[in-house]
């Protein structure tokens, strides 16, 4: 026998539920995690990853918004490391640096290679450090781009506001084994995202038949397993997005 449990998990504007079951002989399935079953190491591996990757984009979702900066940052002919060691300490550094003048500066920062150029580069998304100060204590090289992030981003042409899913995901994916160790770097005062308690379910599920979405959000995704676990993707209904006013023509009479 099985138990069917639901958990909701809020980051920022995304709410995430999963629906899974628990052997019955758990005495606390409050507490009990998904448990799937894998037909090689591989998949294990790719399960895994996958894990982390969600853990990251909420992370993210839950520490920045549309005041955050997002910078990519290059290295010069000088400054310019060929190793990933080199490039840790600079970027180290860099963050200790910024945290210094903005103690309450929330930081992610990851390390990549260029497709064309193959030269190391940094891409950081920062809450509380003004751009100012990005630019003058970055001393490497250029300050390629910083910009804030979007309030409205788009997914299969559904405006999902302030769910930066789509570049927590990009940013993650920067990572490769030859650069090792961790695949970002932040800082300690990153808050955490609410994890409800899992609850017991009397009704059945699908991904035609998802839980109700909670006060001011919407659903937009629906998966399942082969395992008979659910994952339902909320985000909090955007507000309109404005639209540019018209200029008025000018009287020219009354000049």
């Amino acid at each position: 026998m099985v138990t069917r449990v639901k958990r909701r998990i809020f980051s920022g504007c995304v709410c995430e539920q999963e629906v899974y079951s628990v052997p019955s002989r758990i005495s606390e399935p409050r507490k009990a995690e998904p448990r799937p079953r894998f037909a090689s190491e591989e998949e294990r591996r790719q399960h895994r990853i996958g894990i982390s990757k969600r853990k990251h984009a909420q992370i993210f979702n839950e520490n920045f918004s549309p005041s955050s900066l997002y910078s990519t940052l290059t290295m010069d002919n000088e400054s310019e490391v060929h190793t990933f060691k080199e490039a840790r300490r600079i970027r180290d550094n860099f963050v200790r640096c910024l945290k210094y003048h903005e103690p309450d500066a929330k930081i992610i920062i990851y390390m990549g290679r260029g497709k064309h150029t193959h030269r190391i580069h940094f891409h950081m998304v920062s809450e509380g450090v003004p751009e100012e100060l990005i630019r003058k204590k970055w001393k490497f090289g250029e300050v390629l781009r910083i910009e804030h992030l979007r309030e409205h981003n788009y997914y299969n042409g559904i405006d999902c506001g302030q769910d930066y899913t789509g570049l927590a995901n990009y940013l993650f994916d920067h990572w490769t084994e030859e650069q090792g160790g961790h695949r970002w770097k932040q800082t300690n005062n990153l808050r955490k995202p609410e994890r409800e308690p899992a609850e017991v379910i009397k009704r059945e599920y699908s991904e035609q038949k998802p839980p109700r979405a909670p006060k001011g959000y919407k659903l937009v995704e629906s998966k399942a397993t082969k395992w008979g676990y659910l994952y339902f993707r909320y985000v909090l209904e955007p507000p309109p997005k404005e639209k540019a006013r018209k200029k008025r023509p000018i009287d020219k009479s009354v000049c």
